[in-house]
């Protein structure tokens, strides 16, 4: 959901308009867990978030995403290691400790204002830096828009997840479907954006992700070959 939201925003403000001509053959099926996912959005999420967000004031709102941005900087720490990426990794293992002490567990981000950005990685992006390609893109049931590279990703991250480790089975899953709650509740302005901008929603949002975790591999500088494969293939 998060993932979507920022791919609608990026694309939005870009002012892109051309797709991003990336092969989907599986298409058919894609369509259909697409709009699965739809069903059970209107028909759940989306009620159930929107009563999150009329009742639950917007600082605790704030504290609650700085939470899980907390803990999942310690997945993204890890992948800047994989990544080879000392720095980063020395600054977002920083986040950790400030925003988990200072920050009262990471509901204040602390570490922010203070010289430690946020940053995105994952271990999709992993692959792809080491060369791996993102394979058909693929739209997964309740999780959404992925590729074979990112569905791996995906599950790879899960195993260093602090919350998915969490042996307290009640309280990690009263946690998930809080993270879930909160972040389709983030979600309400770029729904409006992504209705509005697009005829074909699916292929919207596929596009823009693609086209964005491109960029997110490159860190916002994908090379230019790999833009004049893509638009040749689609010829």
């Amino acid at each position: 959901m998060r993932i979507v939201a920022l791919i609608t925003l990026f694309v939005v403000l870009s002012g892109c308009a051309t797709p991003y001509n990336r092969t989907d053959p599986l298409e058919p099926l894609n369509r259909k867990i697409y709009k699965f996912n739809d069903t059970v959005d209107k028909a759940v999420l989306k009620p159930v978030a929107k009563g999150y967000d009329a009742v639950v004031p917007q600082g605790i709102r704030i504290m609650i995403g700085n939470f899980f941005s907390n803990l999942n900087d310690v997945v993204v720490t890890i992948n800047d290691l994989l990544q080879l990426k000392g720095r980063q990794a020395f600054s977002d293992a920083g986040r950790v400790f400030i925003n988990s002490t200072i920050g009262f567990a990471g509901l204040v981000d602390v570490a922010g204002p203070s010289g430690y950005p946020k940053h995105n990685e994952d271990f999709g992006q992993t692959l792809g830096y080491w060369g791996v390609k993102p394979g058909p893109y693929l739209v997964l049931p309740f999780l959404g828009p992925s590729d074979f590279r990112d569905g791996v990703g995906t599950v790879v991250d899960w195993q260093y997840y602090p919350l998915y480790r969490t042996t307290d089975v009640a309280n990690r899953n009263s946690l998930i479907a809080l993270q879930g709650v909160d972040t389709r509740a983030g979600l309400m302005q770029s729904e409006n954006i992504l209705m509005q901008a697009a005829l074909d929603p699916y292929t919207f949002v596929r596009d823009a992700y693609l086209q964005h975790r491109n960029s997110e591999v490159y860190d916002g500088n994908p090379p230019m070959e790999d833009e004049e494969d893509d638009s040749s293939s689609d010829k």
